[in-house]
């Protein structure tokens, strides 16, 4: 039921922080997410900071799903290594019109596709019980 539960907040919340490591200590922004299971995608320009972190460090913390409502409000911690894609396939499955405020288009040299594999995902929050671990 975990499980279930935690790709439902993937599907159902798009925006969550992403945080990298920049000059040895953690930086953190919003980030608009897709998911396919437990894998995110996330677009961004090839000539960020946070395209330079994650060369330089891949690892990552992502929050998603809290909506402010308070106890009980269920959200995702996830822990992943973060890889780097210009595969136009990958730009193109997670393309929408929202994105043109950006990029021209899925084929736009400048934009690149963040991948998150998850090595820990813990459902917090739920209900006030413990964090629970979420196998991947």
């Amino acid at each position: 039921m975990s499980k279930e539960q935690a790709l439902n907040i993937l599907k159902e919340s798009r925006i969550g922080t992403m945080a990298t490591v920049q000059n040895n200590k953690p930086h953190s922004r919003y980030m608009t997410f897709y998911n396919e299971d437990f894998t995110l995608y996330t677009p961004t320009s090839k000539s960020t900071h946070k395209v330079e972190d994650i060369e330089a460090n891949p690892n990552t913390h992502i929050l998603i799903g809290y909506e402010g409502e308070g106890f009980g409000d269920a959200f995702l911690e996830i822990e992943g290594k973060v890889s780097e894609s210009s595969d136009v396939n990958v730009k193109a499955k997670i393309w929408n019109d929202q994105m043109k405020n950006w990029f021209k288009g899925p084929d736009d040299p400048d934009m690149v596709v963040l991948v998150v594999k998850p090595l820990v995902i813990r459902l917090m929050n739920k209900s006030g019980k413990p964090p629970e671990t979420i196998e991947v």
